[in-house]
């Protein structure tokens, strides 16, 4: 019996070697396994995702590669308004007297200078304006003369006070009825020189008091016009301002010096800049509030008075990154621009994440969350695409 069991020992002593040798073999497998898994992971936590455009590609989609820009995206105060222009800079050309229309020598939006002739006036009443003065003017002179020979005699003794005093008072009445004739000749553009010399002129000039453009053109040839009615408006666009209303509650905000930046209707995608010269001390009734006036910095020949603006008075000077609209993606609830890095004729666009907060128009205040490179770039239009596209080469990458 004992021989049976010491015959059998060695063999359960093989018997156990072995499996101790197989449960080490497997831990080591295990171990080995682990390492690899990390080694993997390591690796795929060390690449960088990154959408990668061909030259076509990138033409394709207009794409737009930009630096960061800094801008005033808080503190500001919206007021709405029109383009005006001074009231020294705006005529109403009228007749001092009933006239017809003999020609007219401008169109609407034509240049005219100061003093540019618009259109001719002919009526029987300005020959007769011609008439009296030069009866007026002819009568001044013989009577200027008998007044000089009477206080000639007057002074010498020989003649009476009375005749003297006569003569002198039927002088200045004469001279007085002349100068008036003068001043009207004059206000219908009537040489008075050449009225002495026997001229008589059928046709007056009108013309223009300010150098601008023809706004209006309000009459026809032949047609017959009252007195100081309106006959032609000229404004002179080179000094057209922002006139904004502030409303009651923002007014202690607004002063002079600061900006503006505003759009116009008919010019949507067009920012116009303007600085405040001007605040109104009174109120408007309906509504509440104040004029603000504001020299255009970027005028163009597209600016027309009346047109009507939306602007934003930044009442702050504090600048910060900002992005267009266009360069920002969301994913995840979290933001996102792409940098963007030229690798031979293709290009490359890597997401960085962003915190986005004040939006201004078209742009978004951001803060980066790792702080980019000084000289980075940056893709500021087509971020929805890239994302998409990365995203795309994520869910291959997974398969």
């Amino acid at each position: 019996m004992k021989k049976s069991i010491l015959y059998k020992f060695p063999v359960i002593l093989v018997l156990i070697l072995a499996l101790i040798s197989c449960q080490e073999q497997s831990k080591e497998d295990e171990h080995n396994s682990t390492s690899g898994k990390e080694e993997k992971n390591t690796d795929e936590g060390n690449h960088e995702e990154e959408v990668m455009l061909s030259a076509q590609q990138f033409e394709a989609l207009q794409m737009k590669i930009d630096t960061i820009s800094l801008r005033n995206m808080s503190g500001f105060v919206e007021a709405n308004g029109e383009l005006e222009v001074p009231p020294q800079n705006e005529a109403v050309i009228t007749s001092v007297m009933g006239s017809n229309i003999a020609s007219i020598e401008v169109i609407e939006g034509e240049q005219v200078k100061k003093n540019q002739v618009v259109a001719y006036l002919s009526h029987p009443n300005i020959v007769q304006k011609q008439t009296d003065y030069l009866n007026a003017y002819s009568n001044s002179e013989y009577l200027k003369k008998e007044y000089e020979r009477q206080e000639k005699l007057y002074k010498a003794g020989v003649g009476s006070g009375m005749n003297f005093q006569k003569a002198e008072a039927d002088y200045k009445a004469a001279k007085a009825m002349m100068q008036g004739l003068k001043a009207q000749l004059k206000q219908l553009n009537i040489s008075t020189a050449g009225v002495q010399n026997g001229t008589i002129y059928q046709k007056i000039a009108l013309k223009s008091p300010i150098e601008g453009f023809v706004q209006d053109v309000k009459i026809k040839t032949g047609q017959y016009v009252e007195p100081q009615t309106s006959l032609f408006e000229i404004v002179n666009t080179h000094h057209i301002h922002a006139d904004l209303m502030v409303f009651e509650k923002d007014v202690n905000k607004v002063k002079k010096g600061q900006k503006i930046r505003f759009s116009i209707q008919s010019l949507p995608r067009e920012e116009l800049t303007a600085e405040i010269y001007s605040v109104g001390k009174t109120f408007e009734q309906n509504p509440k509030a104040v004029h603000v006036h504001a020299e255009i910095d970027n005028k163009n020949d597209n600016l027309l008075p009346g047109m009507y603006i939306q602007g934003r008075i930044e009442v702050e000077n504090n600048k910060t990154q900002a992005f267009p609209v266009t360069a920002i993606a969301k994913e995840g609830g979290k933001s996102y621009v792409f940098t963007a890095e030229r690798e031979g004729d293709a290009w490359s666009f890597k997401p960085l994440e962003v915190r986005t907060s004040n939006k201004e128009g078209d742009w978004i205040a951001v803060k980066f969350l790792e702080k980019p490179k000084i000289t980075a770039k940056f893709a500021i239009n087509n971020a929805y695409y890239l994302m998409a596209e990365l995203k795309k080469g994520d869910a291959e990458h997974s398969h």
